[in-house]
């Protein structure tokens, strides 16, 4: 590996650009490798967990190099706290490499030098002067939260921030930072909002509009609680322009007024191009924006994560979409269906026929279930049609419990399931007993794809009995693990794509 030459090292580190813990060791192994990782490593420096103070204090000794030369007298005189290691010179050109800011984390590194707000205040104009005037060419990743200097008024910042592909801002900033950057940032492709203050932002909407190939759009709600203002509005309006080149859409709508509900609904449709939608949400669609919504096909999508809506909903994207969807996500607990499910049964086995019908390279799957023969007879057979399902969660709504379910579900995967199928996530209201859990492990150790993973939400399998038989498995390697979370929600999927 020593002997392997840059061109192939760099393609490896590439490869380990977000493993730090591997790219750190391989800066030991000689200089070629150092060489080679260093500019890998510096692309985006602050993401190496920021909060360890070790690490933030070797990040400022680096800046403090690049500022000291700059306001030596100032620094002098303010009795800021420099490191001693400032008289040895740097073996990189560090900033040369960096394509990333990150204002909070910078922020932070910087205050390890003084305490007074002025002094921070004063190091941080010079490290952005710094960076933007004598070092790097362009910027790829800007992360402006926390954000008090007016980077797009330093000179020759137009060379380095149009070039920036992917911004996360909140909505506390002000809009003029937002109208400045519009002026420059016309091609930003990954754009991810915090919505921290619940009032509309103008320059957001703005910088969303002047856009010319976002294809990555994510509104992440900070502020939980009652809106003054509605924040939605002007944001929605300004992507809906975005239909033609968006392809990944998150969205958090909190409880606002009626019309950002119904706005959403009516733009929804039109982002045909989508791979990744994820909505949390509580507008329940109207009969006619049902019928809109099934009329757009979405002919890429690949990921669907609905939250917080009716199974029809889910299944009208479902049927309309090209059949490539590998992944449906949602919390079976926080459907409309499950908190008030005198439709339950009905739509259960529709979302269930849609998902076999359209869906045939399924991968992670959520179902909402009813106890019902028919429910059992369907969910087989979506069961013997996709054949690609590594990991399924289901949760049955019930009043009381009956083991006779459990023992039907675990004969159904025993019979049926796919050989892909290594995770399930089991609401606790499917119960099993200890002999037919026994039973289907004996069965399943036969299947090629060993190594089960179970989550489970009832807390009966933390008991002696079932913790003595879930180890004996554990260690014949029939299951890897077998985990009970106290809460509902820990058998849900964690979105993170």
């Amino acid at each position: 590996m020593s002997i392997l030459n840059k061109d192939i090292l760099f393609l490896i580190f590439e490869e380990l650009q977000n493993d730090s813990k591997s790219l750190f060791l391989c800066l030991m192994v000689n200089r070629l490798w150092c060489e080679t990782a260093v500019p890998v490593l510096w692309r985006n420096p602050w993401s190496y967990h920021y909060t360890n103070y070790k690490r933030n204090k070797y990040l400022f000794i680096i800046i403090a190099h690049y500022l000291f030369d700059n306001i030596k007298e100032y620094i002098t005189e303010q009795r800021i706290q420099l490191p001693s290691l400032l008289d040895k010179s740097l073996l990189f050109d560090y900033l040369s490499f960096c394509k990333s800011i990150n204002v909070k984390i910078i922020n932070s590194i910087i205050s390890i030098g003084s305490s007074l707000a002025y002094n921070q205040f004063l190091m941080q104009q010079e490290f952005y002067y710094y960076f933007f005037i004598k070092k790097s060419s362009e910027l790829k990743y800007l992360d402006m939260r926390s954000i008090k200097h007016q980077i797009f008024y330093f000179p020759e910042s137009k060379v380095h921030l149009e070039s920036i592909c992917e911004l996360r801002c909140d909505t506390s900033i002000d809009s003029s930072y937002f109208y400045g950057l519009s002026q420059i940032c016309q091609y930003i492709q990954r754009f991810i909002i915090y919505n921290t203050k619940p009032q509309p932002n103008n320059g957001i909407a703005k910088l969303i509009e002047v856009q010319k190939n976002l294809k990555h759009f994510e509104w992440i709600n900070e502020f939980h609680d009652d809106y003054l203002k509605d924040p939605y509005v002007e944001i929605f309006l300004a992507l809906e322009k975005k239909a033609n080149s968006l392809n990944y859409l998150r969205v958090f709508i909190d409880y606002v007024n009626n019309i950002a509900h119904t706005l959403f609904q009516e733009i929804l449709p039109k982002f045909y191009k989508l791979k990744i939608l994820k909505i949390d949400a509580y507008p329940f669609f109207t009969e006619e924006q049902l019928k809109k919504l099934k009329m757009q096909v979405y002919y890429d999508l690949e990921i669907l994560n609905i939250e917080y809506n009716e199974l029809n909903v889910i299944s009208s994207v479902i049927e309309n979409s090209g059949g490539h969807l590998k992944k449906i996500l949602f919390s079976p607990y926080k459907t409309y269906d499950y908190g008030y499910p005198p439709n339950l049964k009905e739509n259960s086995l529709n979302f269930i026929r849609k998902v076999y019908e359209y869906c045939p390279s399924i991968e992670y799957l959520s179902i909402l279930f009813s106890p019902s023969e028919e429910h059992f007879t369907e969910l087989e057979k979506l069961l013997k049609i996709c054949q690609n399902i590594k990991s399924l969660l289901i949760v049955m709504k019930r009043i009381v419990g009956d083991k006779e379910y459990g023992k039907k579900l675990l004969e159904i995967l025993i019979r049926s399931a796919p050989m892909n199928l290594k995770e399930i996530r089991i609401g606790k209201e499917f119960k099993f007993s200890l002999e037919n859990l026994k039973k289907f492990l004996d069965r399943w150790r036969s299947r090629p794809a060993l190594s089960l993973f179970i989550l489970t939400s009832d807390p009966i399998y933390i008991g002696e009995d079932f913790t003595r038989l879930i180890d004996k498995y554990k260690s014949d390697g029939v299951i890897k693990d077998f985990k009970y979370g106290s809460h509902t929600n820990d058998i849900d999927y964690v979105f993170n794509i």
